[in-house]
């Protein structure tokens, strides 16, 4: 109950925020609790690091990479350019759009794409002079799909990332595993987004109405390194992971030269365009203190009782054959990520897989279901992840508030299908996987 107890506070703390009280210094104080009182001992403090350290320092480098490039004027080019391959066509546009975040999504991270590509799209949309009911179609368009999609690679999520380090999943293993699974899921979510929202979209917009791409480029050189230094970025993912080369390290050095390019280092800082220093100033620096504090505190959950509990459950859900185990696991998880938001979700899920007597394959399945339902199992509710309230804040700075009953309401119509869907797809496809 103590357990219980300080978990509960240090949620409330983390999603309300109160002022001056980021989100991880509320992490830390719940972390220096468990700890003063025993729930958890200092050496849990290295296993936990252990856990977090490389998944939360490629976030942040991935972030500080989205950043430097969003203010190079990448992404509202991309944008720019999509919102002109719709050809004057609401109903095309629409998917275009999900596609575009599906693929940043990929590329960047969930945060990069809800957090970078809401406010460009919102822009465009009032640009375009479109409706309400129509804007609020693509918004939630894109900040749902920013969590659907983020499943193909380690670093689409963090919580792909904590799962991959910990089961110790190369990089090209989880990509064969979870790329076809994800172009299934952006296919459900296309056809679910679109019944859904559809008849809100506009038939015709004007063009003429729309800014030259080009005219959002602030900075050329940057703008030109993006491609060559993402092309190398991804293929170094695929070379390195042979050598167990920690993630954090091959993103961390493609931000280091995106700063040099950005900073002009050779220079002296002479012709700069992009601040670089805003850029890790702006870094999600609070999500090294939270992955520590909320992982402690998690952990000191599972010590209590929490992960043979969850343990339990994915043996009997595993007795009920590989389909049954594969989809219970991922609604299980997904489930409790709306309660107690993804990050602490997919620890104890992982802890749980761990600890819990499975079959191979079975366990296998399980694990990516776990990411499956850490990844699409927020969208349930407002507190399911740091990247929803966040881009409800994002929102609410622009004048588009969606307050937590509509957002609820919208959550459980979409949500349901997709994740079984992609659940499904999984089931499916992982025993006919190479090497499996």
């Amino acid at each position: 109950m103590l357990a219980l107890a300080i978990f509960i506070v240090t949620l409330g703390l983390v999603i309300w925020q109160p002022r001056g009280l980021g989100i991880g210094w509320s992490a830390l104080g719940g972390a220096l609790v468990a700890l003063l009182t025993g729930v958890v001992q200092w050496t849990d403090v290295g296993v936990v690091w252990h856990i977090v350290w490389d998944a939360t320092f490629t976030f942040v480098a991935l972030i500080v990479i989205s950043l430097l490039l969003d203010e190079a004027g990448f992404f509202a080019w991309a944008a720019l350019h999509v919102a002109r391959w719709g050809n004057g066509r609401g109903h095309l546009l629409f998917p275009l759009v999900i596609v575009l975040g599906a693929v940043i999504a990929a590329v960047f991270a969930n945060d990069g794409a809800a957090l970078l590509l809401t406010p460009i799209v919102l822009a465009i949309l009032l640009r375009l002079d479109f409706s309400p009911p129509a804007a609020l179609a693509f918004i939630i368009a894109t900040g749902f799909v920013a969590d659907s999609t983020s499943l193909p690679l380690i670093i689409s999520n963090l919580v792909n990332i904590v799962s991959a380090n910990f089961f110790d999943i190369s990089f090209s293993r989880y990509a064969l595993v979870m790329v076809p699974v994800d172009l299934v899921s952006l296919v459900a979510t296309l056809i679910v987004l679109w019944i859904t929202f559809g008849r809100r979209v506009p038939r015709r917009y004007s063009l003429a109405r729309l800014d030259s791409p080009a005219s959002a480029i602030r900075d050329p050189l940057v703008f030109r390194t993006a491609f060559p230094l993402l092309g190398v970025l991804l293929v170094a993912y695929f070379v390195t992971a042979r050598w167990g080369v920690p993630i954090a390290l091959v993103t961390g050095a493609a931000a280091v030269a995106l700063m040099a390019v950005a900073g002009r280092w050779w220079r002296g800082g002479n012709g700069a365009v992009v601040s670089v220093g805003v850029a890790l100033k702006n870094a999600p620096w609070q999500i090294v203190w939270f992955s520590i504090g909320m992982y402690l505190v998690v952990y000191g959950l599972g010590n209590a009782g929490l992960t043979t509990l969850a343990a339990g459950v994915l043996e009997w859900l595993a007795g009920q054959g590989h389909l049954v185990a594969t989809v219970g696991t991922g609604f299980v998880t997904a489930l409790l990520a709306a309660v107690m938001n993804n990050m602490p979700s997919t620890l104890v899920g992982a802890l749980a897989i761990d600890q819990a007597q499975l079959p191979p394959l079975t366990r296998e399945a399980m694990i990516y279901a776990n990411v499956i339902g850490n990844d699409l199992g927020p969208k349930f509710t407002p507190i399911g992840s740091l990247a929803t309230l966040l881009w409800l804040h994002v929102l609410a700075t622009k004048g588009q508030r969606i307050g937590w009953g509509r957002y609820m309401k919208i959550g459980l119509l979409i949500t349901p299908p997709v994740l079984l869907v992609t659940l499904l797809a999984l089931a499916l496809w992982l025993p006919l996987a190479p090497g499996a």
